[in-house]
């Protein structure tokens, strides 16, 4: 695999790893149903747990992608089986807590088998998180499957938490990974674009069964300035700025486990919550929402704007103030939103997001041209780092 400090060669995204996660396309899909139904405290808790496994799943791909040329027969036949397991997987969410637990832990447990099977010819490989994976976590997941709902919350939510912790665990053992600094973002941004497409179809799918007149029609407007607010947010300012902090940092392996495998996870379980907050608001936006339906979509943007909090202290050790006054904003609004018909909470939150976005935009515009004197000309690749600093 090399070493950190090794020259690498930019890596380009395969084809094997786009359609790969078309099956996560569905797999978000079926976690954004399964808290559909389940509003509260509980119900996040569990939608959460389920989520953790899908997501490790795709990250455990997106790593042994990354430091080994997956463009191979053989890769790409195993990174199609992975999918085959991940299909099973997402198949499960609905029923996970029910009759389809097993299904889930197996589809879990095989994918699992497999990166570590890809990954055999790597020294050490089961002393790192593609062994907890395999006889740990996996285990975990297959037995609580077997077990009433109760213990089997609690043995999955072992299982996620022994995943997450195994990059920490195994830090100084992951420091000798060559990692290929291009081609993680873009895999991650491309996650978090899944997510986003799901917000459009808890959008559209719902305004498609309902008669579109013009409240429903405003409600929409609304609904899409939000997720696309919540794109801006992140691919105008955010995503060169982490691609440039990858490339130049002392220690590449702690921003890929802290911004990437960790903020990430963050960040697309906001656009989860709003996707399915989204669903609850453009059915009827005439009617008042009930707590949780607004928690989950004031909630889930807040957590997404408080995230970039997160990355933009990890990547630069600088505070994000403009996003977090955002997110503490949204936060403050969800008791006021209660009892408010959900056209005008979609409305506000538009709102919101415009004039984050609006305001960002100057702080960036000022950042550069207060630079452009000093340097005299413009490098190449200076919009990223000056975006990162004066908005991510």
């Amino acid at each position: 695999m090399g070493t950190a400090g090794e020259s690498i060669d930019e890596k380009r995204v395969t084809w094997a790893e786009l359609y790969f996660d078309l099956v996560f396309v569905f797999a978000v899909t079926q976690v954004s149903g399964l808290l559909h139904h389940h509003h509260d405290w509980g119900g996040v808790a569990r939608a959460l747990v389920v989520f953790v496994p899908v997501y490790w799943c795709w990250v455990g791909t997106t790593v042994q992608a990354n430091i080994r040329d997956v463009d191979t027969p053989r890769d790409r036949l195993g990174i199609l089986a992975v999918g085959l397991a991940g299909l099973f997987m997402a198949l499960a969410v609905p029923g996970a807590y029910e009759g389809r637990g097993v299904l889930l832990g197996a589809g879990y447990w095989a994918a699992r088998v497999l990166l570590l099977v890809l990954l055999i010819r790597v020294p050490g490989v089961w002393r790192g998180p593609y062994g907890v994976g395999v006889l740990v976590s996996g285990p975990l997941l297959f037995v609580g499957g077997l077990l009433p709902e109760g213990p089997r919350l609690v043995l999955w939510t072992l299982g996620a938490l022994c995943d997450l912790s195994g990059p920490v665990l195994f830090r100084n053992r992951l420091a000798k990974v060559a990692y290929h600094p291009s081609h993680m973002p873009e895999r991650f941004a491309l996650f978090l674009l899944v997510a986003l497409g799901e917000s459009i179809v808890g959008i559209g799918a719902t305004a498609a069964a309902v008669r579109l007149d013009a409240a429903e029609l405003a409600a929409v407007a609304a609904a899409f300035t939000i997720s696309a607010g919540l794109w801006w947010q992140y691919f105008v300012y955010a995503a060169d700025a982490m691609r440039h902090a990858v490339t130049v940092a002392d220690s590449r392996r702690d921003v890929i486990r802290r911004v990437f495998q960790y903020g990430h996870l963050a960040l697309v379980a906001g656009v989860i919550a709003v996707a399915v907050g989204f669903g609850e608001t453009v059915a009827d936006p005439r009617r008042a929402l009930g707590a949780g339906s607004v928690a989950l979509l004031y909630g889930g943007c807040g957590l997404y704007l408080l995230t970039f909090g997160y990355t933009r202290w990890m990547m630069f050790r600088a505070v994000s103030t403009t996003r977090i006054v955002a997110a503490a904003v949204v936060f403050a609004l969800v008791p006021v939103m209660v009892r408010l018909p959900a056209l005008v909470v979609l409305v506000v939150l538009a709102v919101l997001v415009v004039a984050l976005n609006a305001v960002e935009h100057v702080r960036v515009a000022r950042a550069a041209a207060a630079a452009a004197p000093a340097d005299g000309a413009e490098p190449p690749g200076a919009e990223p780092v000056g975006a990162g600093a004066a908005a991510e």
